[in-house]
């Protein structure tokens, strides 16, 4: 699997008037045979909903969903039973399993809400559906990266069905720090989520993406105050 640069204006983009998203892969009426997945990451949406309005509910099965609120709050309803809002700083993990279905609404009827929301593919079929979600500090993420998304819940992460991590990383300008792989057979999927940035000699700005492999350790500067996801995964095999 190549290394790989995702622009943010070559994403995918759709407007349905109460939603307004970006696909960085493949998904719903957008498809890029170049673009199905990054290892085990499936999708990466970046998504826009106006007040009030939302997805009404529907099913998922076998994935892993993980949400990341930019601005606002979204409200969140599923079959388990479970009835939450979640706002930025949060972030949401629902393993879908043998199935759940669940309905997302913009918690305001004033404020739009933004939100990343990623599809990881589990370690195997037939997980117990599952829902949970956390508040982590903005401290924990200054200057350093916060492991946020884990396979067992390390250092107060939340779990999920796959050996993928996530991570966030608020940088101030002009800050240099290395990523290291948790497991050095992973491959790892940088998104720049506000801000510039070098990776080496690369250049992200916001909303950008690099997938990189056989990663052992890569050397960051922000070029301006930059926040950035990274979402570490294993190869795909089928």
């Amino acid at each position: 699997m190549p290394t790989v640069f995702h622009e943010a204006a070559s994403r995918g983009h759709v407007k349905h008037g109460w939603l307004e998203s970006h696909h960085t892969f493949s998904f719903a009426s957008y498809f890029n045979s170049e673009r199905m997945h990054f290892g085990v990451l499936r999708v990466l949406n970046d998504d826009t909903i106006l007040p009030s309005m939302g997805f009404d509910t529907h099913p998922h099965d076998n994935m892993e969903i993980i949400t990341v609120p930019l601005t606002g709050a979204l409200k969140h309803k599923d079959t388990m039973g479970n009835e939450f809002i979640i706002q930025k700083g949060e972030v949401q993990v629902m393993s879908a399993g043998t199935g759940i279905a669940h309905s997302e609404f913009n918690a305001s009827d004033k404020e739009n809400v933004s939100l990343l929301q990623i599809w990881i593919l589990p370690n195997a079929k037939g997980h117990e559906p599952r829902y949970d979600q956390k508040r982590f500090t903005e401290e924990g993420r200054k200057n350093q990266f916060q492991l946020i998304v884990s396979p067992d819940a390390r250092n107060g992460s939340l779990k999920i069905n796959q050996n993928a991590f996530f991570s966030l990383l608020n940088a101030n300008k002009e800050l240099q720090i290395t990523y290291t792989p948790h497991d050095p057979d992973n491959h790892a999927y940088f998104f720049l989520i506000s801000g510039e940035l070098k990776m080496n000699e690369t250049l992200l700005k916001s909303r950008d993406g690099v997938g990189l492999t056989n990663l052992n350790q890569i050397d960051l500067h922000a070029v301006t105050q930059s926040e950035l996801l990274i979402i570490e995964v294993p190869e795909l095999t089928r």
